[in-house]
């Protein structure tokens, strides 16, 4: 069987997606410099958060994953990110293939509360590799991928920023049930509010008056305005 190795070179956010996308450039490696007709290959990426040190503000943002830095010893296992596809074309000996990974900006997705939480260094990710390889100098032969082909790469957590920023600038995302949406829609509608952001901050200022303002404090007692 061919002996296959892979290595991640790189990273990069593609700014022509649709949406956030990043782009990893693998260097996929045939020992005794085969030939490889094709290679369907899978590709299974997570992230490893105990690979890395953490500052104080990231320690908070991180509470709600896995718990107070006192039980990270025992919580901090790794973090699902990705699974996606890749032909990769003929080659011999080593080439090297772009492997686009879609992103989401959904908070309700772990591996982006962790990236989120995150200020700065890199990210450490785990690729984890299998599939089916076409091989032959002389015709086809069909070879499986073994499973415990991985390589280990560590992202730069500006770059996941740089597509976060392209796709969503100074902007943050949450995910609402269809009927609470209706329900904002028919509360914007009513009031002819210009927009979302003018929609939850009408409702926040009804919900919440300011504590330092005095007069919201005062009518909130007594219902009147007049001195």
């Amino acid at each position: 069987m061919t002996e296959f190795s892979f290595a991640c070179t790189g990273v990069r956010a593609d700014r022509y997606a649709a949406g956030p996308t990043l782009v990893f450039r693998l260097r996929v490696t045939a020992a005794g410099n085969a030939r490889v007709h094709a290679l369907a290959l899978r590709c299974q990426i997570r992230i490893e958060p105990a690979r890395r040190g953490y500052e104080s503000a990231e320690a908070g943002g991180l509470a709600d994953l896995f718990g107070e830095r006192s039980r990270w010893g025992s919580t901090l296992q790794p973090v699902q990110f990705a699974q996606v596809s890749v032909m990769v074309p003929s080659f011999t000996g080593e080439t090297e293939a772009d492997l686009v990974v879609p992103c989401t900006y959904d908070m309700d997705i772990a591996a982006t509360r962790y990236l989120t939480a995150l200020t700065d260094g890199e990210v450490p990710l785990l690729m984890l590799f299998s599939g089916t390889a076409f091989t032959g100098a002389g015709g086809f032969r069909i070879e499986p991928v073994p499973w415990d082909r991985e390589a280990a790469f560590r992202m730069p957590v500006a770059t996941w920023r740089e597509m976060v920023e392209q796709h969503f600038p100074g902007c943050g995302w949450i995910r609402l049930p269809r009927d609470t949406m209706d329900a904002l829609l028919a509360y914007r509608s009513r009031h002819a509010l210009p927009s979302w952001e003018a929609t939850v901050q009408a409702l926040l200022d009804t919900a919440d008056p300011p504590a330092h303002d005095p007069l919201h404090a005062l009518t909130g007692i007594t219902g009147r305005t007049d001195p």
